[in-house]
């Protein structure tokens, strides 16, 4: 299998505009960004409640697609491709950590890691060992075997990151991925996304908090739908005006 090419970016937006709604009351989410992430880069995005931060972290994970411009994972442009084709982009490449967690209640913690991988041919019992690991990593292997109802909300927050960092993802998208967590907690699960990305992975991360934002290589403000500023992440702790709503969407 050929290996990932080191200098092309994992994650490209190419004048990305995102438009909701017509006439008058149409809203222009983003407008015109460009941004990569190249591997075993950690980006955080800041910005006002209302400066396209979820919009940007949704379309760069295939799960919306921009009214203008590109969106490439790994070189392969998603508005280019069916719905099969983006399915397995997602399931392969990439690795989302939703705000509302979206695990499935049927399933326990270790299911829930494991379906994305049995869903791309992993064989169950890989799937599961591998799901094991990653709860592991995220200091939490004593619940692979519980529902999400008998999880607290942030015990449910890591099972979501550990989906998230299962098998070989490339890219990896966080949307408030500490928000549920104690300072310590949190802390923790920051330094397992830093560590994927010093092993070559790429992420990218929406925060409200520029004590997190010190964790990222790079930090690139929004506002308006517009990239306004970007700055190296240990100069984040300049930021903390940023987001004084809590920089959601």
């Amino acid at each position: 299998m050929s290996q990932p090419d080191p200098t092309r970016p994992v994650l490209e937006l190419r004048a990305v505009t995102r438009v909701h709604g017509t006439g008058a009351a149409e809203v222009q989410a983003l407008r015109g960004v460009d941004l990569a992430v190249r591997p075993g880069e950690f980006v955080a995005v800041m910005g006002p409640s209302g400066s396209g931060k979820s919009t940007l972290l949704t379309l760069a994970g295939g799960l919306d697609r921009p009214s203008r411009g590109q969106v490439l994972v790994e070189g392969v442009e998603l508005g280019a491709l069916g719905r099969t084709g983006l399915a397995a982009v997602r399931r392969r490449s990439i690795g989302y950590v939703f705000q509302d967690y979206n695990l499935i209640p049927a399933l326990t913690a270790a299911e829930n890691i494991a379906l994305p991988r049995e869903l791309d041919g992993v064989s169950g019992r890989t799937a599961r060992r591998e799901a094991r690991h990653a709860l592991g990593e995220l200091g939490i292997a004593e619940l692979a075997d519980r529902f999400p109802e008998q999880l607290s909300g942030g015990q449910q927050q890591r099972v979501a990151i550990a989906r998230a960092l299962v098998g070989d993802r490339r890219l990896v998208l966080a949307d408030e991925p500490t928000g549920a967590l104690d300072s310590a907690t949190g802390e923790a699960v920051l330094a397992v996304l830093r560590a994927r990305c010093d092993a070559g992975a790429a992420a990218m991360m929406v925060t409200h908090d520029a004590r997190h934002a010190v964790w990222a290589d790079r930090v690139v403000v929004l506002r308006d739908g517009l990239v306004v500023e970007e700055t190296a992440g240990r100069d984040a702790g300049r930021l903390l005006s940023v987001a004084p709503d809590g920089g959601r969407r």
